[in-house]
């Protein structure tokens, strides 16, 4: 059996290290494409039902609430709602209650992150409905 070259060695461990880096990051998710924390999947429900389809009639009335936790600390991402039906007590509330529950669930668990800082991108009023805006122009936080 031939014996490994040390750059056979270094290639494989690296290789191994990418993978594993790989598996724990990722793209920053968007609105609608983030699954729920384990354990929270009944508060983002509840926090989608209270968002509703976020109507508007002016970006004046859109506005941003951060949603979950990450291990380093920060919100998982954010989501657009609307004023417009909804003063935001009772959305401000759950997205607290969630974000505890995605930092329990952490700990519980032992996990990381990337430490990455997820800004909140702002909202807009697009077509009747408040979105989150494409770039990091800023915005009207809720959080």
């Amino acid at each position: 059996m031939k014996t490994p070259t040390y750059s056979a060695l270094l290639r494989a461990t690296c290789a191994s290290f990418l993978l594993l880096a790989a598996s724990a990051c990722g793209s920053a998710p968007t609105q609608d494409d983030a699954p729920p924390a384990p354990g929270n999947a009944g508060l983002l429900a509840q926090i989608q039902a209270e968002v509703g389809t976020a109507a508007c009639d002016s970006t004046q009335q859109c506005q941003t609430i951060a949603i979950g936790a990450k291990a380093c600390g920060g919100p998982e991402r954010y989501l657009a709602w609307s004023s417009k039906n909804n003063d935001g007590k009772k959305l401000k509330a759950l997205a607290l209650a969630q974000a505890e529950a995605s930092r329990k669930q952490q700990q519980a668990d032992g996990m990381m992150s990337t430490c990455s800082i997820v800004t909140d991108p702002g909202a807009t009023c697009e077509a009747g409905r408040c979105v989150l805006q494409k770039s990091a122009m800023g915005g009207n936080a809720a959080m």
